[in-house]
């Protein structure tokens, strides 16, 4: 009798990274031969639907109309509204997807004739000044498309674009951070049934190879313990799949200011003895999008070569139930020495966090530090699903964040740090409890703040804008890599 052969594990991985259209720029009158003409139009007073559109289309941001086809070609207007750069974003990834449709929502309108890459060449209409940062931005991420099919997706189009010279430093750099975002979505979407903390970690260094000058260590659990990162053990106790922790380092000859960014990286969280409830759990397999976005702006850092210091910590753990698993009511002790005690294991972000935060400060002499994480429910409900919340020890911190995602096209809202609830992280049997009463994430930030001293620090709850139900502009459904750009323009305002 033949024994029954398993498989070493039945869980599907992806192909990393997900392709990505190919985008060459040339200056305007070049035109692309036997490529789809896209036109870029937007609405306003001295502007709105060219002569030969359809009767009735308006150029709204996204909207598409198709023309009658020349030499073969197909030709399509794509709008851009009041050309705001939300709007020029959203017609990059129109345009795009006008051709592959490689992210919802976006059907295949046109697609090359003899099944290979669909060809497009994009070029404003006439009097049509595009914000080319935006419009790059859309072009490139609207052709992402995770998948883990068994039938290989349509291969992203081959994009022209005619950009005037003196805007190509523009375009080739907002590429570069729409890059970045990519590897957070990648990331932060892949099944965390493949997705152990050693898994996301060969990815991270896989997805960095190319960034030349970013040092890259990954610490297994006997070195966390050695060193005392309780927080991480104690949250990946319960999985079988152990720990990790990531360090990248880019640190460039002369770089004065040294900027430690952390990301979260839970691989996967059931909520642990705090169970969640079923629905909604699918999709913590994106509940390490803070460190995703954290690999990704390493990567950018690192090919926009910013004479800046840079460390990026992502500690990985899976939040798992068994019965190994961490219990309300245990004492944690952190890479600090602090001690915490546990009142809810499905906050257990911030017990990650804290190890990391402590590690940063005793350890790399950090100028400022930037935590993100999607931390909260709490700070979802306050702020929805497109506004990451911003807390931060000082004005001047705080405004960078905004202007940095102002600038990439990522929205923050700074929350206080009330001083009326610090008292409430007081613990009676240890130095700080984990999950106080309050509003949940203005408790959670002022926990993590016990973590860093003096130091100026900010923390990012992207809870709500890194995970999309709803597609929008250049945004997909699942991860959204939010937060990637913004710091990577944070990085670039410190060189």
């Amino acid at each position: 009798m033949t024994a029954l052969r398993l498989p070493a594990t039945p869980f599907a991985a992806p192909t990393l990274p997900t392709p990505l259209a190919e985008i060459r720029l040339v200056d305007p009158g070049v035109g692309a031969s036997g490529a789809a003409l896209v036109r870029l139009c937007r609405t306003g007073d001295d502007a709105g639907a060219p002569a030969d559109a359809p009767s009735g289309w308006v150029p709204s941001a996204g909207a598409v109309a198709a023309l009658a086809p020349e030499d073969g070609a197909g030709r399509w207007l794509v709008g851009a509204g009041s050309a705001g750069a939300t709007e020029w974003r959203g017609a990059g990834a129109a345009a795009v997807r006008v051709a592959s449709g490689r992210s919802d929502p976006g059907a295949l309108f046109g697609a090359s004739a003899d099944g290979g890459p669909a060809r497009l060449h994009v070029v404003p209409e006439d009097g049509v000044t595009p914000d080319w940062a935006a419009l790059a931005t859309g072009l490139l991420l609207g052709s992402h498309r995770f998948s883990v099919r068994s039938s290989a997706p349509a291969d992203p189009p081959h994009v022209t674009v005619e950009v005037p010279a003196a805007e190509r430093p523009v375009v080739e750099r907002a590429l570069v951070l729409a890059g970045a975002t990519a590897i957070a979505r990648d990331l932060a979407d892949s099944p965390s049934g493949a997705k152990s903390p050693e898994w996301f970690a060969e990815q991270a260094l896989a997805a960095l190879a190319a960034a030349d000058g970013v040092d890259a260590v990954v610490r297994d659990e006997r070195w966390l313990a050695e060193h005392g990162f309780g927080g991480v053990l104690a949250v990946g106790g319960g999985s079988s799949r152990p720990p990790r922790f990531l360090e990248l380092t880019w640190a460039p000859a002369g770089a004065g200011t040294h900027v430690v960014l952390v990301g979260k990286g839970i691989t996967f969280d059931t909520g642990g003895i705090s169970i969640k409830p079923n629905a909604g759990m699918a999709d913590m397999r994106t509940d390490c999008s803070g460190g995703a976005a954290v690999v990704g702006a390493l990567a950018a850092v690192a090919a926009l070569d910013l004479p800046v210091r840079v460390t990026g910590l992502v500690p990985l753990a899976e939040n798992h139930v068994s019965g190994s698993a961490y219990r309300p009511g245990d004492v944690v002790r952190h890479y600090d020495g602090r001690t915490t005690e546990v009142t809810n294991t499905d906050a257990e972000g911030r017990m990650v966090l804290a190890d990391a935060l402590g590690y940063a400060v005793a350890t790399l002499a950090p100028d400022v530090v930037v935590d993100v994480a999607t931390l909260t429910g709490a700070m979802k409900v306050a702020l929805g699903v497109r506004t990451g919340g911003l807390f931060a020890t000082t004005d001047d911190l705080a405004s960078a964040i905004t202007a940095a995602g102002e600038s990439s096209g990522e929205a923050w809202w700074r929350v206080p740090l009330a001083a009326g609830h610090d008292g409430d992280v007081d613990s009676q049997l240890a130095d700080v409890r984990q999950a106080p009463p309050g509003p949940g994430g203005i408790v959670a930030a002022l926990f993590l703040r016990r973590f860093v001293g003096d130091v100026p620090w900010a923390h990012l709850d992207i809870a709500g804008p890194a995970r999309c139900d709803s597609p929008h502009e250049e945004v997909a459904k699942g991860a959204t890599g939010f937060s990637a750009r913004t710091l990577v323009e944070f990085c670039a305002a410190h060189v």
